[in-house]
């Protein structure tokens, strides 16, 4: 007999891979659906983020990809076993998908976590894979409150270069574990368009990812929103939006350099100023986790209470301005950095405020000179200094106690004191002001001050003129300031720190207490 050929299989072998095709097909057959559901869910487009939260709430926000239903759910713990609170809102186009979820009935000086998942609107049972972020609310008692502030973030042209670590300073920021973190301004350059590759000056090339958005300057809404979408590509921001709570403002670059209400911009095609500022105002909306209500759709300026230790007092220079080339005109509508109403507010606010400490979040310095900002050089109050100088004046006289100004917008950090008996116009108790970034922009040098309030230069750091000016991020001049305040003493210390994590330099500041305690006008000092 003579043997074929053909292979011949044993029992053993045949069982084997009758066994193995069979399992193949079997997973083949569940692999193909799941997948196909897979892809047909929707997606959570830029991660998660929390914002304005007070002793019992706060704002959640998230972008999916298509029209959806945004459930977030809140608890005390991870496991999600105790859901503290539960909101569900639509995501629609009208928003560009993103969805803000307030958050309320939530326990005071608690970590809270919660959970964000999109449910498709034209297929109710298919959702999204859940994301989960956390936050503390403020303290409801004087317990110790940390948060910090920068602001400039992809300016210049230096946007997102992940060989060199992305945008690093959120992940250093990250890791002082603060309560919240004041955006102080410029979350986006939207007059700045972004490039492929940029040449430094030691002969490397920095690598940007590109979009189409940053590819020009923002014009449309869609522009707008493409900005914020930029920044959120950046996996440093997510980590820290997921983890700490964004108290944001803006500034000029969120629309466009130096921009005022009804400034006619030859360079965006003689656009007025205010059409763009409304494109850029309704993306800042929809994107930053600012708490808005259908009256004050838009209004940036507002107060954040966060435990009796701390209110925090965030301005708006932007929207209510005189024109730039009228800023030293005598008082007047022309000359406003603030206008009529902020400002009423602001001293109303203030007078009516209990808490120790009054951060008062500006989104420009009062004393560096610029034609864009509030000092106007040397001597007597004028133009917009007018509007400062009956604040401070207010502060002093209506009995406001521990006041500190912080900012960022210039590109460099410092530390000012303001003295009256150092300042032209004396009408007012002397205070700090603190100055830090970039986050993530060009570098420039310290600027001039002006004397009409006072300031002494306690602290700076910027660029140097053998650096020049709009020096990369990679060279490690980009700044963020952390603010501490112990629950038991209530002294507050302000330390200004780099993208390494440096200790710049620190201040201790003491309060001055003003406390009711028993017994009929009894008051301590």
């Amino acid at each position: 007999m003579v043997a074929s050929s053909r292979t011949l299989l044993t029992r053993r072998t045949f069982l084997a891979r009758a066994a193995s095709a069979t399992a193949l097909a079997t997973t083949e057959t569940i692999a193909k659906p799941y997948l196909s559901y897979a892809a047909s869910r929707p997606q959570i487009t830029h991660g998660i983020q929390s914002g304005d939260v007070s002793t019992d709430s706060a704002v959640v926000w998230a972008r999916a990809d298509r029209p959806s239903r945004m459930v977030v759910e809140a608890a005390t713990t991870d496991s999600f076993k105790d859901i503290r609170s539960a909101v569900a809102i639509d995501a629609l186009p009208e928003s560009d998908f993103t969805g803000k979820a307030l958050l309320e009935s939530l326990p005071a000086g608690q970590d809270i976590f919660y959970r964000v998942r999109f449910e498709d609107l034209a297929a109710p049972t298919i959702s999204s894979e859940a994301q989960v972020g956390r936050f503390r609310t403020a303290p409801g008692d004087a317990r110790s409150v940390s948060f910090v502030w920068s602001g400039d973030t992809a300016g210049q042209g230096w946007g997102i270069d992940e060989a060199r670590g992305g945008m690093r300073s959120y992940a250093t920021m990250l890791k002082n574990r603060p309560d919240f973190f004041i955006h102080s301004g410029d979350s986006i350059y939207a007059d700045c368009p972004i490039e492929r590759e940029l040449k430094l000056p030691n002969g490397e090339v920095w690598k940007n990812i590109v979009t189409e958005e940053k590819a020009h300057i923002a014009k449309s809404v869609a522009d707008f929103r493409g900005n914020y979408q930029y920044n959120l590509l950046d996996a440093n921001m997510r980590r820290f939006n997921a983890e700490v709570p964004v108290f944001a403002q803006w500034d000029d670059h969120e629309v466009a350099n130096d921009w005022w209400p009804g400034q006619d911009r030859s360079d965006y095609g003689h656009t007025n100023a205010s059409l763009l500022a409304a494109h850029g105002r309704r993306a800042f909306c929809e994107y930053m986790p600012v708490r808005q209500t259908q009256a004050e759709t838009g209004r940036i300026y507002r107060r954040i209470a966060y435990g009796p230790l701390l209110d925090v007092f965030m301005l708006d220079m932007r929207s209510y301005r005189g024109p730039n080339d009228k800023a030293e005109a005598t008082m007047g509508p022309e000359c406003r950095i603030l206008g009529v109403a902020q400002c009423e507010w602001l001293k109303r606010e203030l007078s009516h405020s209990k808490a120790t400490w009054k951060i008062i979040a500006a989104d420009m310095p009062l004393s560096v000179v610029s034609h864009d900002a509030v000092a106007q050089g040397d001597g007597e109050p004028a133009g917009r200094e007018h509007e400062i100088a009956e604040i401070l004046g207010f502060i002093k006289h209506a009995g406001v106690r521990n006041t500190v100004w912080i900012t960022a917008d210039m590109h460099y950090t410092a530390a000012h004191y303001y003295d009256p008996n150092r300042a032209v116009f004396q009408d007012f108790e002397p205070f700090w002001e603190f100055i830090s970034g970039p986050l993530h922009a060009g570098t420039w040098g310290p600027g001039e001050l002006d004397n009409t309030f006072g300031p002494q230069v306690m602290y700076q750091n910027g660029c140097s003129a053998e650096q020049g000016e709009n020096l990369a991020p990679c060279f490690g001049l980009q700044f963020f300031g952390h603010v501490e305040i112990d629950g038991a003493t209530e002294v507050m210390t302000v330390t200004l720190k780099d993208v390494n994590d440096r200790n710049l330099w620190s201040t201790r500041i003491e309060p001055k207490l003003l406390r009711w305690t028993r017994g009929p006008n009894v008051r301590r000092i």
